[in-house]
């Protein structure tokens, strides 16, 4: 499982892209757990504003990764692309470091920020382009390691954060630290990849926008989408309901909380590289059913769970699990639309908007008809039926060529 991070190693424009996306982590880890508390208590922003604006946020997001992904594709490399967005990046942290007011607040955070937030399918669809050569087993090899490394920065950047800004006042210096991540970013993309030669006006591929769209919404596409979307929107839902069971029906404390999450998430980069070898030496679908169908089981025992220690026995579940949904789907949504690294890459980006908004209906339907721990078990039902759909759609075809 090590020798994935030799590969990485061993191909510059992948270890430039694997430190890149490290960097990119860092920002978001050291931002996104005090998002809420800037914009509301420190900015004033009320609790409506701010949920329509990270919503909103989430729109454009997704938005300019497929947009993004389009672009790539019809300039027929990545650099660029990846470039503009560290500079959103390090304007949209640092504009609200530096000039800390609601209006810039909702300007980087609706725009500035979410057009960054495309640098996470542009790397791996550049890893994707660059590994052309490759055998099938290293490239989900590499996109493995490149997701623990992003897992990694998640891990160990909080709590980085956290020690350098205890008894701070404010917490918008986090903001300065990520505009920084994001000028190393910059750096590696500027100095660390190769110019790519330009493409001559005969070789290059004209992608129409709204014929990319069309493929995304394809027979062969959506269905399998939706299907990923089903089995990611689990983490999402557990994400939410997790705290409120631990605090709730099992008795624990917020301090539980932390621990369990932090537990889960070291658990991951491990277990990350441990699917890695399981998809290269079964197949995709094997690795993502298998995976699923053991978060499903987390998510039920976690609703049954009456005691903090009942949640914690279930942390190396929980991780093993979740590790697979988070890493697996790359590759696979990837190879959707194999053709073009960009446009299939972008399809991580429509994952997690699709896999979120699911995920809030789950929270949504869990909790009127149900506690949390009802709506822990909803969860699992959803994502058991996403691992049917999913089934459905790729095993059918092999046992018709069977028969």
């Amino acid at each position: 499982m090590l020798s994935s991070f030799s590969v990485v190693y061993r191909h510059k424009p992948i270890r430039v892209s694997a430190a890149a996306i490290f960097f990119f982590g860092f920002s978001g880890a050291a931002t996104s757990p005090y998002m809420s508390l800037i914009g509301i208590r420190e900015l004033g922003l009320s609790d409506a504003v701010y949920s329509v604006l990270i919503f909103l946020a989430a729109v454009v997001n997704v938005s300019a990764s497929v947009t993004a992904g389009i672009i790539a594709d019809r300039l027929g490399h990545f650099r660029s692309p990846m470039i503009l967005a560290a500079i959103f990046g390090i304007i949209g942290f640092g504009l609200v470091y530096v000039v800390p007011t609601p209006v810039m607040f909702a300007i980087a955070t609706l725009v500035l920020i979410p057009v960054f937030g495309t640098i996470n399918s542009l790397i791996f669809a550049n890893i994707r382009a660059v590994s052309s050569g490759m055998a099938v087993r290293e490239l989900m090899a590499v996109n493995s390691a490149v997701r623990a490394i992003l897992s990694a920065s998640w891990v160990l950047v909080p709590g980085i954060v956290g020690a350098l800004l205890v008894g701070r006042p404010s917490m918008l210096p986090a903001f300065l630290l990520a505009s920084l991540a994001c000028l190393v970013c910059l750096l590696l993309f500027v100095f660390g990849l190769d110019r790519s030669k330009p493409v001559q006006e005969g070789e290059r591929q004209h992608y129409s926008f709204f014929r990319s769209i069309r493929q995304i919404g394809s027979a062969s596409v959506l269905p399998r989408l939706l299907a990923i979307s089903l089995i990611s929107a689990m983490l999402h839902a557990n994400g939410t309901v997790l705290p409120l069971i631990v605090t709730g029906k099992a008795g624990g404390t917020s301090a539980d909380v932390g621990v369990i999450v932090g537990i889960v998430a070291f658990l991951e980069i491990i277990f990350i590289l441990f699917w890695g070898w399981v998809e290269a030496r079964t197949s995709i679908l094997f690795a993502m059913v298998t995976a699923a169908l053991i978060y499903c089981s987390y998510l039920v025992f976690l609703g049954l769970a009456d005691r903090p220690m009942d949640v914690y026995l279930l942390t190396v579940v929980a991780g093993l699990g979740a590790a697979g949904i988070i890493a697996i789907p790359i590759t696979y949504l990837q190879n959707l639309i194999a053709d073009r690294a960009g446009l299939g890459s972008s399809l991580i980006a429509v994952n997690i908007f699709l896999s979120g908004g699911m995920a809030s209906l789950m929270f949504a339907l869990g909790t009127s008809i149900s506690d949390y721990a009802g709506t822990a078990i909803i969860a699992s039902i959803a994502g058991a039926i996403g691992v049917g759909l999913l089934w459905v759609l790729d095993r059918t075809p092999k046992l018709k060529t069977e028969g």
